[in-house]
């Protein structure tokens, strides 16, 4: 089985650690197929209208959310590393064929880690800047990848 171990971590990062009763395969599917993805993705009462997910190194993704409003937030972004039912790396710094983006704010480096019959599910948001990470801080990283987090595993025991 391929390593999946998370990176040591740095002074620019935010983690979300949490025990999923669900398997890691159940936990990858609801970040890789695209119908799953926008069941659970943005906290609610967010929404995740559609999701267009090239699940590859080198893919692109477009995940889009929606506030109570309907007003859209387009992330684009780009597979760098994917091990299937373990690890999941992308960025926002390209958005797809290598097209650098305007302004990069983070690397999310996901693990699925099996771990006696649950999953060990990791979520490291790694930042350019201590700024930016101070920034999505302050937007609300563990209250919304919390709530986030167990809207995924809501969708994944129900798999």
């Amino acid at each position: 089985m391929p390593d999946a171990a998370i990176p040591s971590e740095t002074a620019r990062d935010l983690v979300l650690t949490r025990l999923i009763d669900a398997s890691p395969e159940a936990l990858y599917r609801c970040w890789t197929i695209p119908d799953l993805l926008v069941q659970w993705f943005a906290p609610k009462p967010w929404s995740t209208p559609r999701a267009t997910l090239d699940v590859r190194p080198g893919g692109a993704c477009t995940v889009v959310m929606a506030d109570e409003t309907g007003t859209e937030y387009p992330n684009r972004g780009q597979y760098l590393d994917v091990i299937p039912n373990r690890k999941l790396v992308f960025t926002d710094a390209y958005v797809g064929d290598w097209a650098p983006s305007e302004k990069p704010f983070f690397t999310c480096i996901l693990t699925f880690v099996p771990e006696n019959g649950r999953t060990r599910y990791t979520a490291l948001a790694r930042h350019w800047t201590e700024e930016d990470k101070q920034a999505h801080e302050k937007m609300g990283f563990h209250e919304g990848w919390g709530l986030c987090t167990t809207q995924l595993e809501e969708v994944a025991r129900r798999l």
